[in-house]
């Protein structure tokens, strides 16, 4: 699906809040928002018109005392900046949301009592700036600033429409609070994030992924050759993306191998009797004969860099809808961000450590090389394109089993919800009874797509699950 491109007029913010609910305030601007992206401008936003002036309190109320607003907004904006800005592929995606995650619970995490700081959960944090208890913040405004300054210094390179975006939905939410609260307390709230951000940044440049997205596919990597060894895919045959990023450092992982004791993938053989062969029959089989259903289940989950946030956006979409159904405070959703947004993280890096362990080759291969050599050969008849790494284990399953394990813990095993962030490319909204019905959907979803063998995309889910339980150990008082 392209953007569309078409001129469209511009409504202002102040006509937009007019005709919505406040509670639709948020989706509103981020509308706006996104069509100033794509126009490549930026909007000129004003909620002033909307927003009464109210009586500063004497007595600043906690994080937990205001709503997932702020937050929700800035992690849907973060979606659209991953789908706009280039370089970022699934590896690159889920950093930025880990450390946009980690921003925001660090810089309120003062407003949260019972919270533990994160320096000496988290590996190599050793220090961020110290909030004076006696001086009071206006916590809503601290997490606009903090959310924004860790996204500019993120999608540094993203481009005047990136930086607009950014700059028009922090000074909206400036706008929307800055009477709530004493000047003073506006500038000393706003300075406290933005010095967080700088100590957040400065801690991620030593982790091995920064600036990635300038280096998705380095020409030092040279894949290893031999029977079952991964080699480049049409339609493209790019080189091997990330190899590296499975030696990045960890969130909460101790190390990037922490999840790696994956059973190896089954050996490699022609054998008709194989597993191998069996697995790569089954992938055949399957796409040859996929049912309307499971082809747009293929689709649904498939989350192609430019037209989606990628896989962890996806996830990252899931918990924001279902922050906005439990109507969150703002520090519900601090702590669920920084939970989810470091496993999805780490989970990326534990996939990759493994992938590249085992190189396996892709089913697009092995189908090619030993049961038809016309498969996909003349063009691409799979629903879901190949991606450019090794196949051993799924990415998209090792993500999904992280999110399901996260945000079961936070929500609980049987939380239904319903998933509408595929709206935009045309799909229904689809509702589960639980998070990881809607991961194992997601796994099975690359069998259907025909870029994994069965046997990655059960092995990713289990390390999804040992990814998150560390993730899950970090305290955050909850």
């Amino acid at each position: 699906m392209s953007v569309n491109s078409d001129c469209q007029p511009l409504i202002r913010l102040s006509e937009a809040t007019r005709l919505a609910p406040r509670k639709g305030m948020w989706r509103a601007l981020l509308q706006l928002l996104r069509v100033g992206m794509r126009l490549g401008i930026v909007l000129a936003l004003s909620l002033s018109a909307t927003v009464p002036a109210q009586a500063q309190p004497r007595v600043l109320p906690p994080v937990a005392a205001y709503d997932h607003h702020v937050a929700t907004a800035w992690f849907d904006l973060l979606n659209e900046l991953v789908r706009q800005a280039p370089g970022f592929s699934p590896p690159v995606a889920s950093r930025a949301m880990g450390y946009a995650g980690v921003t925001l619970y660090a810089a309120l995490q003062p407003g949260m009592p019972d919270a533990p700081s994160l320096v000496g959960q988290v590996n190599g944090l050793t220090w961020l700036p110290p909030a004076d208890a006696a001086d009071g913040y206006h916590w809503p405004l601290v997490a606009n600033s903090a959310l924004a300054s860790i996204n500019r210094r993120l999608f540094a390179h993203g481009g005047a429409a990136v930086r607009g975006a950014i700059d028009a939905l922090e000074a909206a939410i400036r706008t929307r609070y800055e009477r709530d609260a004493p000047a003073d307390v506006v500038r000393r709230s706003i300075r406290r994030g933005r010095e967080v951000a700088a100590a957040i940044f400065a801690w991620s440049k030593q982790d091995g992924g920064h600036e990635g997205y300038f280096f998705n596919f380095p020409h030092t990597y040279q894949p290893p050759q031999g029977p079952g060894m991964w080699s480049p895919t049409p339609p493209d045959f790019l080189r091997a993306m990330q190899p590296y990023w499975g030696q990045n450092r960890p969130f909460a992982m101790p190390t990037s191998a922490a999840c790696a004791l994956l059973p190896p993938p089954p050996a490699y053989s022609v054998a008709p009797t194989s597993q191998t062969y069996l697995e790569a029959m089954e992938v055949y089989t399957t796409v040859q004969t996929l049912s309307p259903a499971q082809r747009e289940t293929a689709l649904y989950w498939a989350d192609d860099p430019t037209l989606t946030a990628t896989p962890p956006g996806h996830s990252l979409a899931i918990a924001t809808q279902v922050l906005r159904q439990e109507d969150a405070s703002l520090a519900l959703a601090a702590t669920s961000y920084a939970r989810l947004g470091m496993a999805m993280a780490d989970a990326f890096i534990a996939c990759w450590q493994t992938k590249y362990t085992y190189n396996r080759l892709r089913p697009i291969t092995y189908i090619q090389q030993v049961i038809d050599p016309t498969w996909n050969a003349t063009a691409i008849t799979d629903p879901v394109l190949t991606p450019p790494f090794p196949e051993y284990p799924s990415g998209h399953a090792t993500e999904a089993g992280a999110m399901a394990a996260v945000l079961s813990a936070i929500f609980g095993d049987d939380y239904a919800f319903t998933d509408a962030s595929q709206l935009r490319l045309g799909f229904a909204p689809r509702r589960y009874a639980s998070f990881w019905q809607a991961a194992e959907e997601a796994a099975t979803s690359r069998l259907y797509g025909g870029i994994h063998f069965r046997t990655a995309n059960t092995q990713g889910l289990a390390q999804g699950r040992c990814v998150a339980a560390y993730a899950n150990q970090i305290e955050l008082g909850e």
